[in-house]
């Protein structure tokens, strides 16, 4: 079972093996997923002017729903000025999204210990990671708002959605006791 435990200014997690490696494999496919499809840059350039006034991002939409949903519109009712936000963030978004996907991942991998030991922007990075895994489950479950909670702890066990859920749930877990642990 996952433990989380605060140490001086540090949390200190630890999974049982089946769990990182769950954990693991949520993670490598929120990455892919937030690579899918995205083109390369049309430029490289080492002037960082040029990079941050990056402009060659998409400007629809994505078609994914879970990307929708961890990607949104910045302006809803104006698709002009969302298409054109969507054209200088979205790439930094993805990529700051992956980042911390495989910030988590990393730690869950490089480690021989039995315990991880994460320092604040560790775990600032642990949350976001957290957090979109949970939006991208949720999303595909069609999980809305709170209220959606009591119909899914009543599926059956034998419901293939079941186990979605179930990760979803232990997702939410996770972030809870992750948040509990940071308080000062």
């Amino acid at each position: 079972m996952t433990r989380f435990r605060k140490r001086r200014k540090t949390v200190v997690v630890s999974f049982a093996e089946h769990e990182a490696d769950i954990l693991a494999n949520l993670l490598r496919n929120l990455v892919e997923l937030l690579y899918d499809g995205m083109p390369p840059r049309a430029t490289e350039s080492s002037d960082p002017l040029a990079a941050l006034l990056d402009s060659d991002g998409p400007t629809a939409p994505p078609e994914d729903v879970v990307l929708q949903r961890l990607l949104p519109n910045a302006y809803s009712g104006d698709d002009q000025a969302s298409a054109e936000f969507r054209r200088f963030t979205e790439r930094g978004l993805r990529d700051g999204k992956a980042s911390d996907a495989k910030r988590v991942l990393a730690a869950l991998e490089d480690t021989d210990a039995d315990e991880i030991a994460l320092e604040h922007d560790e775990q600032l990075a642990w949350l976001r990671a957290l957090n979109d895994l949970r939006l991208a489950i949720g999303t595909r479950l069609g999980i809305e708002d709170e209220d959606d909670y009591a119909t899914w702890e009543k599926l059956p066990d034998d419901d293939p959605r079941r186990l979605t859920y179930d990760l979803y749930d232990w997702l939410g877990y996770l972030q809870s006791a992750l948040l509990h642990n940071m308080r000062p």
